[in-house]
């Protein structure tokens, strides 16, 4: 079971919904994360459970960057809309480094996002399940 966030800027809402309908057996076995709006909207649509942070300009950007920072998180799937100015852009660009740093795959278009499912589906993260085996604890 790998650890997955599905963010989506205002204007990319509905095609999250869309995407997570199309894909709900795939995300159905892993433990989903979402931002509030994001993950409310796609438990309505499906019987997926989500859990919520805040709103990413609230800070649910950062919550999920909390978990890619100590290498909790698996795959984010980020919708962002790049033609609209985000009050919260250090946040996302924050975000957006910190999964570079720790090399946690991250899709922020539906392109890519269809590209990473399909790898999901086809077994191909597998590498993360030996990220958490293998991870040294504090005192290590």
């Amino acid at each position: 079971m790998l650890q997955i966030a599905l963010i989506a800027h205002d204007r990319k809402k509905e095609e999250m919904v869309n995407f997570t309908i199309a894909y709900e057996h795939v995300l159905k076995p892993h433990k989903l994360y979402a931002t509030g709006t994001t993950g409310a909207r796609i438990m309505e649509h499906t019987s997926l459970n989500v859990h919520r942070f805040m709103s990413g300009p609230l800070g649910g950007d950062q919550q999920i960057g909390a978990l890619v920072a100590q290498n909790e998180m698996d795959l984010i799937i980020f919708l962002r809309d790049p033609l609209m100015a985000q009050p919260h852009e250090p946040d996302i660009i924050a975000l957006l480094r910190l999964c570079d740093v720790q090399g946690i795959p991250v899709a922020t278009n539906i392109a890519t996002a269809e590209l990473l499912i399909k790898a999901l589906e086809r077994g191909d993260f597998a590498w993360r399940e030996l990220v958490h085996k293998y991870k040294p604890g504090i005192d290590a």
